[in-house]
């Protein structure tokens, strides 16, 4: 009876002593503040999801639970009626409702225990466990140039995903909990974060650029733009009027995998949102070095690792680096501004 009294006498807000201590007393055993049932909790727009932890990175971030966000734990197609939504009706023929999977082998070999995969399998991931296992943060260019394409092809068509996408106007997307394997680069995939940078990639001298002609012009200054074809006319980018222009005005040349390859640069946006991105999760993830591969001499390595670096390595990385036949994210990706500005951000020398 006492104790029924003391739970109506908090309910009640009653101002007595004895029901005082008593609300205090049942809401340390609960391990919770006061607060009021149903009282909404409201995200300020700038939180990651990492193993069900939210943390702030100061840049704009859509998850896929908020409106316009992009959903890689649905299993129908994102772009196509519902009707037809279903992944088996897709002409490209998915082979999987599964666009992720579990981070529990690592070339071939099991980095969990039994016990723990039985328990991430639920889903509970703890934080510390998956801070040992994650060590690298992999950068991609989408070649779709905007978010929504790269949602479209990644989810609708190849049964692939990512945890982080960039919008040409530093929109962050993230599609899954960075507790998630996602199908983004191969053997890194067990072990890694990804993003998929809007950028309609570069191109090799014995390529040809039509695709860089139709997604870049001038405006009326003559400086070089971002023009978004008309059949993309609704591209998804959450900025409204939004007007990309690269980081800078000239196309860039540079060698990746010992080819001579041609691409516009990322625009400052992106630039900005992925310092804050890779501050976060260098620090959230500490094995995940503020830092990119390099040579003898302190240079950017310019093709991929060998078996032994790769499995060394703990830090940020290219696609590149990872396989031989890729080369995002390009040669005009500015390695030093994303590091330089991350570590001042987490307080760090450069």
């Amino acid at each position: 009876m006492r104790l029924a009294g003391m739970i109506l006498a908090c309910a009640a807000g009653a101002a007595v002593a004895m029901s005082a201590v008593g609300c205090r007393h049942q809401n340390a055993e609960a391990g919770m503040a006061a607060v009021a049932p149903a009282q909404p909790l409201k995200r300020t727009g700038d939180e990651i999801v990492v193993a069900g932890h939210y943390f702030h990175t100061g840049s704009p971030v859509v998850l896929w639970t908020d409106p316009g966000g992009y959903d890689a734990y649905r299993v129908e197609r994102r772009f196509v009626p519902i009707d037809v939504a279903d992944w088996n009706h897709s002409k490209d023929k998915l082979e999987s409702p599964n666009r992720y999977g579990l981070r529990y082998m690592l070339n071939g070999k099991p980095i969990l225990t039994p016990e723990q995969l039985e328990m991430v399998r639920g889903g509970a991931w703890p934080l510390e466990l998956l801070q040992e296992k994650v060590d690298q943060f992999v950068i991609h260019y989408d070649v779709d140039a905007l978010s929504r394409n790269c949602f479209r092809t990644l989810h609708d068509a190849r049964d692939l995903s990512v945890q982080f996408m960039l919008d040409i106007d530093g929109t962050i997307y993230q599609t899954l909990d960075c507790k998630e394997r996602a199908w983004q680069a191969t053997k890194a995939n067990s072990r890694s974060v990804g993003i998929e940078i809007a950028n309609i990639g570069s191109y090799s001298i014995n390529q040809s650029t039509a695709p860089l002609a139709e997604w870049y012009g001038k405006d009326e200054f003559g400086r070089t733009r971002i023009t978004i074809p008309a059949r993309f006319k609704d591209g998804g980018v959450r900025t409204p009027g939004f007007i990309g222009y690269p980081f800078y005005p000239h196309m860039i040349v540079g060698e990746i995998q010992g080819r001579k390859q041609r691409q516009y640069d990322f625009t400052p946006e992106q630039y900005r949102a992925l310092a804050h991105l890779t501050a976060t999760l260098c620090t959230v993830f500490p094995k995940i070095k503020c830092d990119y591969p390099r040579d003898e001499n302190g240079k950017l390595i310019r093709h991929a690792l060998s078996d032994d670096q790769y499995n060394a390595y703990q830090g940020i990385l290219g696609h590149y680096h990872v396989q031989t036949d890729k080369s995002d994210p390009g040669p005009a990706f500015q390695w030093d501004l994303v590091v330089d500005t991350a570590r001042e951000m987490m307080m760090q020398p450069k």
